[in-house]
């Protein structure tokens, strides 16, 4: 046998081993320490430390605006508790998990999976007067803020961003 076809046979057994290893890993029912995939399916209980009291808050402020005419709040502004189910919608309608402004057709239009799945018991409202809201009582953990606007007469885009709340404490946004 040649040296090239040595080393290419010696690489190819190490590939074949590496991928065995990895499928009987992925069959596997005894912990090794690894963490399992997490599965972005509605899982109701994903969204219960939500309903917990907290400490917590949000002072919001619309600052932002389009085309040099500022934005302003069109209704409530909403916050959606963040879960592996909310994180995987999110970056379907908005394209991130983070922050990001689209206008409310566009949003609407994307298809999520599970469309029908009623978490809605789990997001909070509240009224975004002057531009301003505020969301109190809110324990720590993940969420997705979300608040539709307007500049002057252009079509409703939505703001969202998330945001964490750690140590009890009231988070100041300015979107």
């Amino acid at each position: 046998m040649s040296i090239k076809a040595y080393k290419v046979a010696r690489v190819s057994l190490a590939l074949l081993a590496l991928a065995g290893a990895g499928s009987l890993a992925a069959c596997s029912t005894t912990g090794t320490g690894a963490m399992p995939v997490a599965s972005s399916a509605f899982n109701r209980a994903d969204f219960e430390w939500s309903s917990a009291a907290g400490q917590g808050g949000i002072n919001g402020v619309v600052a932002s605006a389009q085309d040099g005419v500022a934005f302003s709040c069109v209704a409530s502004a909403g916050l959606t508790p963040a879960t592996r189910f909310t994180d995987a919608r999110m970056r379907t309608l908005y394209g991130a998990t983070n922050r990001a402004v689209l206008p409310a057709d566009v949003v609407r239009a994307r298809t999520v999976s599970d469309p029908h799945e009623d978490y809605r018991e789990f997001v909070r409202s509240t009224a975004c007067e002057d531009n301003r809201f505020t969301f109190s009582g809110l324990p720590d953990g993940r969420y997705y803020l979300i608040v539709p606007v307007r500049a002057g007469d252009a079509p409703v885009h939505v703001l969202m961003q998330q945001v964490q709340i750690r140590g009890g404490r009231t988070v100041n946004l300015s979107l």
